[in-house]
C-alpha cells in the first residue's frame, strides 16, 4: 500500500476516471510508482532557460458561451503546472497544488509524441531505413497477424487498419484489456496482445486512436536501434537538450521494453526544453538530430480528423483554418497535459492538469485551443 498522503490510485482507477481530486494529483505526481520505471539520464550540464523581462499580458478568450482569462483556465482546468515559451524565453511560469520545479508529473500520451520524435532519429542515423518498412521487418514476432502489410508510417499515423477501441473508461475496449494483458503478462505481454487482433480496413484509410499502436511503435524503436528506448531517448536527446533532471519512463515488466505511449514522468521545465526543440525544428547547438522537414511532416493533418481532430505522427492537429494555430500542433495526454508548438509564433505551451476525466468527451474544462490561441495573440501584440 503506497505511503503517500493522499494515497496514489491504481492504474485501473486511474484509467477508468475514478480519482478525486487530491488523489488524482498525488498519481500524476507519483506516476513513477504506477509501473517499473526505467531512468532517463541527463547530460553534464543543465542549460537554464531564458527568461523574459516582459510582464505577461492579460488574455481573454471565448468558451461555453462566456469571456474567460488566465485565472478561468487554471482555476477550472486544474492546471498545476503552466509554462510559456516564447522565442526560447519563459514569458510565464506558474505552479499550483503542490508542485514545484523539482518535481515529476505524468506525461500520459505526451510519450506518444516524444517517441515518435525519436523515430525521427532513428531515421536520421540510419536505424530505421524509412518509414515506409514494413513493421514485421523489426517487429517480426508480428508476422501473420493483422500487421502483416502494415508500415512504419501506418503505426505513426495510427492508421493501420487494425480494430481498436480507445475507450478508457470501459473496461472491455481493447485500451483496458491491453493495460490489464500488461499488468498480468509481464515482458513480450504487449506485442503478444496486439498480434491477436483483428483487421478493420486496409492500412492507411484513417486513422483510429490506438495506444497499443504508440506500444508497438516503441518496439520497433528499441529492436531497429538495439537499446531501450530510455537509453535512446537518454543519449539522443535528454543528454543533449539540456535538461535539468533525469526522467522516467515506464517499462511493461521490469527489463522489459518502455510504453512508448505513456509513462514518461519528467518536469515542466524539461517538458517546455523538449517542445522548443520540436520549435527549433530538431536543431540543437547547430546539429540537426531529425530529418529535414521531419516535423512540417510530423505535425500536419495526415488524414481524416480522429475524434474531432487531425492527425500527423503521433501529433495532434488544431483547426488550421485559425490563424493563430498556423502550423501549430500539439502533443496532448489524458486528464490535460499538453505540449503545444508553434514554429511560426515561436511559441511553446506545456500544461500538466488534474481534470476530473481521462478524456475530453463531455468535457467540463474551457476549450485548450481557444487559451492557446489567446496566449499567441496576447505575446504577439
Amino acid at each position: 500500500m503506497s505511503m503517500i498522503n493522499p494515497p496514489i490510485a491504481s492504474l485501473q482507477d486511474m484509467f477508468g476516471g475514478k480519482m478525486r481530486p487530491s488523489v488524482a494529483v498525488s498519481t500524476l505526481m507519483n506516476s513513477d510508482q504506477l509501473f517499473p520505471t526505467a531512468k532517463v539520464a541527463r547530460g553534464d550540464n543543465a542549460k537554464p532557460l531564458a527568461v523574459s523581462g516582459t510582464p505577461f499580458p492579460a488574455i481573454s478568450f471565448e468558451s461555453h458561451d462566456r469571456i474567460c482569462d488566465l485565472n478561468d483556465y487554471l482555476t477550472i482546468n486544474r492546471v498545476a503546472g503552466l509554462l510559456v515559451l516564447k522565442n526560447g524565453a519563459v514569458a510565464l511560469e506558474n505552479y499550483e497544488y503542490g508542485l514545484n520545479p523539482d518535481q515529476h508529473w505524468a506525461s500520459c500520451s505526451v510519450a506518444k509524441s516524444i517517441a515518435s520524435t525519436l523515430i525521427g532519429v532513428a531515421v536520421k542515423e540510419g536505424a530505421i531505413g524509412s518509414v515506409d518498412d514494413p513493421v514485421t521487418q523489426y517487429v517480426p514476432e508480428l508476422v501473420g497477424s493483422a500487421y502483416e502489410g502494415v508500415s512504419v508510417r501506418h503505426v505513426l499515423m495510427m492508421a493501420s487498419g487494425v480494430e481498436w477501441d480507445e475507450t478508457y473508461i470501459d473496461p472491455t475496449s481493447h485500451r483496458r484489456r491491453l493495460l490489464e494483458a500488461t499488468l498480468s503478462g509481464g515482458k513480450g505481454s504487449i506485442v503478444g496482445y496486439m498480434k491477436t487482433l483483428k483487421r478493420a480496413c486496409a492500412p492507411g484509410i484513417k486513422s483510429v486512436y490506438n495506444t497499443g499502436e504508440s506500444y508497438i511503435m516503441g518496439a520497433i524503436l528499441e529492436n531497429a536501434t538495439g537499446m531501450s528506448g530510455a537509453q535512446y531517448l537518454s543519449e539522443k536527446l535528454w543528454s543533449k537538450l539540456g535538461m535539468e533532471q533525469a526522467a522516467g519512463w515506464w517499462l511493461e515488466a521490469p527489463g522489459g521494453m518502455i510504453l512508448a505511449g505513456s509513462g514518461i514522468c519528467a518536469s515542466l521545465r524539461d517538458y517546455g526544453r523538449f517542445g522548443q526543440f520540436v520549435v527549433d525544428d530538431g536543431v540543437v547547438d547547430g546539429e540537426r538530430l531529425v530529418p529535414e522537414g521531419w516535423f512540417k511532416e510530423a505535425g500536419a493533418p495526415l488524414l481524416p480528423a480522429v475524434q474531432g481532430y487531425d492527425y500527423g505522427y503521433m501529433w495532434w492537429v488544431p483547426d488550421q483554418n485559425v490563424p493563430e494555430h498556423e502550423g501549430a500542433f500539439i502533443a496532448f495526454g489524458i486528464y490535460g497535459q499538453a505540449i503545444y508548438v508553434n514554429p511560426k509564433k515561436q511559441l511553446v505551451i506545456v500544461t500538466l492538469c488534474a481534470r476530473s476525466k481521462p478524456s475530453s468527451l463531455n468535457r467540463v474544462e474551457l476549450d485548450d485551443d481557444a487559451f492557446y490561441a489567446a496566449v499567441g495573440r496576447a505575446l504577439d501584440d
